[in-house]
């Protein structure tokens, strides 16, 4: 059985999603199985995620995914590089392609960039690139210039993505082949296209109470339909009350904060009165602010630069069908550990747990109760079992 690999947030689940799952089937055949590495409650640009990961998982499964298993939030808060590591790392083990969008969908090219990027040649320019006040993504584009790969703007956040998984594959030397796809429409389009919406636009629709169905596929509307939302808003005094009583040393350990970075953000936590007042003080043009997005988040999840960098050594399952079933099967005769139980006892174990209480601090009708992560269930979707 032919197995392709999607590594994806669902953010929510969107037309666009509906249409990846689509052009994969029409490129590899209807009983190919597709298997979707999915952020858990929080997401890669330093946030929660606008509803439950179950919910997601389920989306994805009656949108024609085969087996939707989480990333671990470690990944999901890493920068491009390591949430794309971390995802190829996962889907390696059950798949033989990873597809993914890009705005620049050419394969040989999006291959020799990351050759090259993983060169020798590469960090001196990259690094000189930087000196001159660049943002990191600006700098690897000068830097991939000077060695003759021009043409392809970088600087967009699929084409980002894309590169970093053809690197983690190099890297890890991993089986994987890819199976870039051009992806339409806008990825940060605050108005939502009718036919290649952005999931900015939609959660911005579900915020507001406008009309977001159209923009997503029949089966998630009745799963969306007064699902409780969560936004960064609504945890705001929870991350300041944090922020405020973190020491000098959990401040230091945190990721991202390389160049004293750390110390710039203790200083304006303990002067400015907003989490926006708090990040605007800090944001330089060297550094993105979704860097400092996800480096707060850590701070308020406990997150150290060690405890990001750590490998968890289980995958856990989210949702499936029965196809998804057949994935599992072949997944732990070689060796993948799954599910752990309530006694397996592991710092990234207790990590995604903290994880799971806090993310409902963030609902915006009602305070959420801790616990919910441990009393989750793999979601089998009715009449796909």
């Amino acid at each position: 059985m032919r197995t392709v690999g999607i590594v994806c947030e669902y953010n929510p689940f969107h037309l666009g999603h509906g249409k990846q799952i689509a052009r994969i089937r029409e490129e590899f055949g209807e009983d190919c199985a597709i298997v979707c590495a999915m952020s858990g409650n929080f997401v890669q640009r330093g946030a929660p995620a606008i509803v439950d990961k179950s919910l997601r998982a389920e989306a994805a499964v009656l949108c024609g995914a085969d087996l939707v298993v989480e990333l671990p939030v470690t990944t999901a808060l890493s920068s491009a590089e390591g949430f794309a590591a971390g995802g190829v790392r996962v889907l390696s083990r059950m798949c033989g392609t990873l597809c993914f969008g890009a705005e620049s969908a050419d394969r040989a090219w999006l291959l020799a960039a990351a050759e090259a990027s993983l060169s020798g040649e590469f960090p001196p320019l990259l690094r000189q690139a930087l000196a001159q006040g660049h943002s990191f993504p600006a700098a690897r584009q000068a830097a991939l210039e000077r060695m003759g790969l021009s043409g392809k703007p970088l600087s967009l956040p699929n084409n980002i993505l894309a590169l970093e998984y053809c690197k983690a594959i190099l890297a890890q030397n991993s089986p994987l082949e890819i199976f870039p796809i051009w992806r339409e429409g806008s990825y940060h389009a605050e108005k939502a296209d009718p036919a290649n919406p952005s999931a900015t636009a939609v959660r911005e629709l579900l915020l507001s109470g406008g009309d977001w169905r159209p923009f997503v596929p029949e089966p998630v509307r009745p799963l969306l339909e007064g699902a409780p939302l969560h936004t960064l808003a609504a945890g705001e005094k929870a991350i300041l009350a944090r922020l405020r009583t973190m020491t000098e040393g959990e401040f230091e350990a945190l990721p991202y904060g390389s160049e004293g970075l750390w110390r710039k953000l203790m200083r304006e936590s303990r002067r400015q009165p907003t989490l926006e007042a708090i990040l605007t003080a800090v944001k330089s043009k060297r550094y993105t602010r979704t860097r400092l997005d996800r480096m707060v988040m850590c701070a308020f999840l406990g997150i150290s630069k060690e405890a990001l960098e750590a490998e968890a050594p289980y995958i856990r399952v989210l949702a499936l069908s029965s196809r998804g079933r057949s994935v599992l099967k072949e997944a732990k005769k070689n060796g993948t550990f799954l599910n752990p139980g309530e006694g397996f006892d592991h710092p990234c174990r207790e990590l995604e747990k903290r994880a799971g209480d806090l993310y409902g601090l963030f609902c915006t009708h009602r305070i959420e109760p801790p616990g919910i992560e441990e009393s989750r269930r793999i979601v089998f979707p009715r009449g796909l079992r």
